[in-house]
């Protein structure tokens, strides 16, 4: 496995393991971070493990226009049950993603303290930013991400009230699309953005995009 040291630089994304793990060790400094996100590795750990750098095989992401709104989510798009808005609340975003309980993580999370003042670091240089839902002037749903040129790096998302992710996500991507953003990285698999259209795809096919939009 490689280890990084204080050097800015990271292996070829073709030596990670099968399962995706690229590289162990480095820093969350703004420099590594976005070197990474245009190479296509992501930061993804425990909290008291080193810095775990992934570039998974096949890569699960969403293309812009290929979103799907289910007919019930059309409904809910066209109330006033939501408020849609970005860049508004980041950390308290970022904050909320780390909270929200998650299934099989058994009370975990890998959004650090350190995760949370690199990522604020990059929202402050105009890199990470945020989506959000809110009700009755209260931050109910949101998602964060790493956006680099024409591509949008998601990170985490969370939900206090049932669809608010999915309103926040859905308003956002079809915004990102207004702004011919070409690709929306989801990083792993779940059944949640795959109903949305999300889809896997090749390693090679990803980096193809990096090179050209990011």
């Amino acid at each position: 496995m490689y280890l990084l040291n204080q050097q800015l630089q990271f292996p070829p994304v073709d030596t990670a393991t099968e399962e995706g793990l690229l590289a162990i060790g480095g820093d969350l400094t703004p420099e590594r971070l976005l070197l990474a996100y245009r190479s296509g590795i992501f930061p993804w750990f425990n909290e008291g493990d080193p810095i775990y750098w992934w570039s998974p095989n096949p890569r699960f992401v969403l293309l812009p226009g290929e979103l799907r709104v289910s007919q019930s989510m059309e409904q809910l798009l066209r109330k006033d049950q939501f408020q849609f808005t970005t860049d508004k609340a980041f950390t308290e975003v970022i904050k909320n993603c780390r909270e929200v309980y998650r299934k099989g993580q058994g009370g975990s999370t890998w959004i650090t303290d350190e995760m949370i003042t690199a990522y604020t670091q990059l929202h402050q240089m105009g890199f990470a930013h945020s989506a959000e839902s809110w009700k009755d002037d209260k931050l109910v749903g949101g998602l964060y991400g790493v956006r680099m040129g024409n591509i949008f790096f998601g990170e985490s998302m969370f939900s206090r009230e049932s669809n608010a992710s999915k309103f926040a996500f859905i308003k956002y991507v079809q915004q990102l699309q207004k702004e011919n953003v070409q690709l929306v990285d989801c990083q792993l698999h779940t059944d949640h953005l795959e109903s949305l259209g999300a889809h896997m795809m090749s390693r090679d096919l990803f980096k193809f995009y990096l090179e050209k939009y990011a």
